[in-house]
């Protein structure tokens, strides 16, 4: 089986979670793209990818979503390849669908995983019904298409030396006066790691009362080392900005721990959550179904709670603890 792993610079690290898993399955190659993409392209090699191609252009400027797209139909193209992984990312979601459509690929999105099925052919593993079960899915076109899930792999160990070469995807792609075009670009203050790579993230919801408590939150979360998250709740009201949404209908995390305060814990949140490795929660009600999934619960006022744990996380840190 031929295996391309598609990404942007942007999620490096989950491509190379990808990279890692597509080994067990046959060759495989990796196609980065945008700002950055060449030196992606070398990284990925260096985690096991045979052959790297990589492209950025005047035309992903202007056009990111439609020029991206191009180049990836052009890269299977040259490569052929029988599975195409995507990271849950922006990009990958935005690409995937379409590519889909334009190659008459069957598309699996939010995939967990694989396994052989019986026949031989891969059955992906996708979580349904707010992750309470497991559906395996098999496509029944030649070519697949999954966009999987952040930290559904582990990462695999940098080699020592790169199995494959990088270099720049051979088709030009010019920018059609019909596409889509930015025409501004507002970047939010870097505040801590990004939410899709921390091992720390603290989540906050409609428990937390007002825009005074989610400010707490960044303390903790300046304390913790951690990345901030919110739900959609928390969103609509404004506290915190939609970069920030953890969810079915926002970004998926997989940190080692998710301090989710003031969350109730539906199905929709807990999707994005799902990869979490440990989740501890705070929240006034101790029937909330996050105490259902949380290794450690806390039942209290959250504007109480918080500002004895940042007390007693700072004694510890100067105690050397």
């Amino acid at each position: 089986m031929k295996v391309l792993v598609v990404t942007r610079k942007q999620s490096l690290r989950a491509a190379g979670e990808l990279v890692g898993a597509g080994q067990r399955l046959g060759a495989v190659a990796a196609l980065c793209l945008g700002p950055g993409a060449e030196a992606a392209a070398e990284d990925l090699c260096w985690f096991g990818a045979d052959e790297a191609l990589w492209w950025d252009g005047p035309a992903f400027a202007t056009s990111p979503a439609e020029a991206g797209l191009s180049a990836v139909e052009r890269g299977c193209g040259e490569l052929d390849p029988d599975l195409i992984l995507f990271p849950s990312d922006s990009a990958g979601r935005d690409w995937a669908p379409r590519l889909a459509w334009r190659l008459g690929a069957g598309l699996i999105t939010e995939c967990a995983g694989w396994e052989p099925g019986p026949d031989g052919a891969l059955r992906f593993l996708r979580p349904v019904y707010g992750s309470k079960a497991i559906a395996a899915i098999v496509a029944l076109s030649r070519v697949q298409i999954a966009v999987v899930r952040s930290g559904s792999f582990p990462p695999p160990p940098r080699m020592p030396a790169p199995r494959g070469a990088g270099r720049r995807l051979d088709h030009a792609v010019v920018a059609d006066t019909a596409w889509p075009r930015v025409v501004e670009h507002v970047v939010e203050a870097a505040n801590g790691p990004a939410l899709e790579e921390a091992a720390v993230v603290v989540a906050g919801g409609r428990g937390l009362g007002g825009v005074e408590n989610f400010r707490l939150l960044q303390d903790l979360a300046g304390v913790l080392g951690a990345a901030i998250g919110a739900s959609r709740a928390a969103v609509d009201a404004g506290w915190a900005p939609a970069s920030t949404q953890i969810g079915q209908t926002g970004k998926s995390v997989s940190p080692q721990l998710y301090l989710a305060v003031g969350i109730s814990g539906a199905s929709q949140h807990l999707a994005g959550a799902a990869g979490a490795k440990t989740i501890v929660a705070i929240n006034t009600d101790r029937d909330a179904p996050i105490f259902d999934v949380a290794r450690l619960g806390v039942v209290g006022d959250c504007g109480q709670i918080l500002p004895a744990l940042m007390a007693a996380l700072r004694e510890m840190r100067g105690s050397g603890r």
